[in-house]
């Protein structure tokens, strides 16, 4: 499996395998916000010292409010990613089931940890026989959503036999509604946030985990001191502050979206999921069109386990969309 098969973003392996390609391409196949949250000048000036407790805790009270969870149960780390990675170290279960299609990494992560992982359409219905149950919601790339009654449903029963349910929310910031972070700190549940899709700072490197203050501790214990830089934690802190540019920025992601369906429909693709950040297309012939696009800049996503889907994520301006729908013209 090459790179571009296993995340978006690898505009340096798109160039090298479609050298003649025109530039500058224009990359769709992340899901990140085209227009991202503002940073000042004035959050870089702190880059001359270490991060401080007092910066972390501004962080977390900034996250927390924005999440609508207690403060005691965020804690800032340098992405998502890597909480991903350290989840087994952290955790240690044996039979973990986990949401399919969805992103990748979660059962690569605990597959190498030595974990038995079972990956289903249907990982919730395992709750009473898995020791860990991992979805992401809303789920990527095909943006299914699981509701409130149907997570907690599956958490009660987790909880009664000392499992975990693990919620990845990289795009709930999208969907406030879905999210579980009220209950952030419970007994048996953990869930994931990132800066990097809503507020397109996916550079930045900052997420947050959401669990029980000795879940915490031990992730704390793992990362380290100073894991996220004073820019990184000043940044995220006026971010996750920034009420009226979310409320704008939802409206700004859900119309733009609505002309990405229209484009997508004119252009003879199927939409049939997604998120108001990326679109989940259905196709004759996913690879054809993937490498038709690349011969003309345009990168998204496509799969190795579907002939058929695509994800496509938002142009961020008017000729970002023209020549995408060149390009998707025979």
């Amino acid at each position: 499996m090459n790179v571009v098969e296993v995340h978006g973003g690898a505009l340096d392996a798109m160039r090298r395998l479609f050298p003649d390609a025109p530039n500058p391409w224009v990359d769709l196949s992340t899901g990140i916000n085209p227009w991202p949250w503002p940073a000042r000048e004035s959050h870089f000036e702190c880059l001359h010292r270490l991060p401080t407790q007092e910066d972390c805790a501004r962080c977390a009270a900034a996250m927390a409010a924005a999440f609508g969870s207690p403060e005691r149960a965020v804690l800032p780390a340098p992405g998502s990613e890597l909480l991903i990675r350290l989840l087994p170290a952290v955790l240690a279960p044996r039979r973990v089931a986990i949401l399919a299609p969805s992103y990748g990494d979660h059962a690569r992560v605990w597959r190498a940890a030595g974990c038995e992982v079972v990956e289903t359409p249907d990982p919730l219905a395992e709750a009473d026989v898995a020791d860990a149950v991992v979805i992401c919601n809303p789920n990527n790339p095909d943006g299914r959503r699981f509701q409130p009654d149907e997570v907690e449903a599956a958490h009660r029963l987790l909880s009664t036999r000392g499992g975990w349910l693990v919620i990845d929310e990289a795009f709930a910031d999208l969907e406030p509604g879905l999210s579980r972070a009220q209950q952030g700190g419970s007994d048996h549940l953990l869930m994931l946030r990132s800066i990097g899709k809503f507020y397109g700072l996916a550079g930045l490197r900052v997420g947050a985990l959401l669990a029980p203050v000795e879940v915490l501790e031990r992730m704390r214990a793992l990362l380290g001191v100073w894991s996220v830089s004073p820019p990184a934690l000043a940044i995220a802190a006026a971010a996750y502050s920034d009420g009226a540019w979310q409320t704008a920025t939802r409206c700004r992601l859900a119309e733009a979206r609505r002309r990405l369906d229209q484009l997508l429909q004119d252009s003879q693709c199927r939409v049939v999921g997604g998120t108001d950040l990326f679109r989940y297309v259905e196709v004759t012939d996913a690879r054809g069109l993937w490498r038709q696009l690349a011969r003309k800049g345009i990168y998204v996503r496509r799969f190795p386990w579907s002939s058929r889907h695509l994800r496509v994520g938002l142009p961020g301006n008017v000729g970002e969309a023209r020549r995408l729908r060149e390009a998707l013209s025979p």
